[in-house]
């Protein structure tokens, strides 16, 4: 299939060298350290805010909840390897070469992509990871689709993507993680559930001081069967005192 936006005249490619221009204006050290965050940097970001997360969610009172979430946070990385994958046909069929091979002046601060340039693999990716964070914690979420969308423009930036191939990438990792959600966390809190049970792999789900927690919190609270409580009734210590 013929590329998309092979020309100089529409809003793609203008975008392309106005967003990639900045990189011929800025001093050579920072188009540097953007190669860095663009090819690697954000991805290895986006994998410390997974972590962070699941150490929260460990950590949290509810049980039934930290199961959940934890179950959406391991699709979040699952989701993201079936986007590369469902990515690899549609490359094939779109067949859009690399904005560097078909227009010129642009600075490419990546050498050696030969690979076709619809849709961005990183912001297929970084999306996907985004979109997963967003469903097991909403704060973590926000910042991974924020990491996701300064990966999108690292590409840009680099001149090895149209801005299309980003927003395609977006597309397409937040479809296939929130369309496959229902169905993957209906399999994978089972899974998660049967881990959190285990004496030696429960901690990868459920932290100890969260377990000790919920059983004191149980503890102190008062039985309502137990009429010396005073629960239920609304009469407290000294209201009994003054009753009799």
């Amino acid at each position: 299939m013929a590329g998309l936006a092979l020309d100089g005249s529409n809003l793609d490619v203008s975008l392309l060298y106005d967003i990639n221009g900045l990189a011929g204006s800025a001093p050579t050290w920072f188009d540097r350290v953007m190669e860095f965050v663009g090819e690697y940097g954000i991805l290895l970001a986006l994998v410390l805010v997974v972590l962070r997360c699941w150490w929260s969610l460990r950590r949290g009172e509810d049980r039934e909840s930290a199961l959940a979430s934890v179950a959406a946070l391991v699709w979040a990385p699952l989701a993201a390897g079936i986007a590369l994958l469902v990515n690899i046909p549609i490359r094939g069929f779109v067949e859009r070469p690399r904005p560097f091979l078909s227009h010129k002046g642009l600075d490419v601060l990546v050498d050696g992509k030969t690979d076709y340039s619809f849709v961005s693999d990183h912001a297929t990716m970084a999306m996907a990871i985004g979109a997963g964070l967003f469903v097991a914690h909403r704060k973590f979420g926000l910042l991974a689709i924020g990491l996701a969308l300064a990966e999108g423009f690292c590409r840009v930036y680099m001149g090895v993507h149209y801005p299309t191939d980003v927003v395609g990438g977006f597309a397409l990792g937040t479809a296939v993680t929130l369309l496959l959600a229902p169905l993957a966390l209906m399999l994978l809190t089972p899974l998660v559930s049967t881990v959190a049970r285990s004496p030696r792999l429960g901690r990868l789900v459920r932290s100890r001081r969260a377990g000790q927690s919920s059983l004191r919190l149980a503890v102190e609270l008062p039985d309502p069967r137990d009429p010396r409580s005073g629960a239920g009734t609304g009469a407290g210590p000294g209201e009994n005192d003054l009753a009799a």
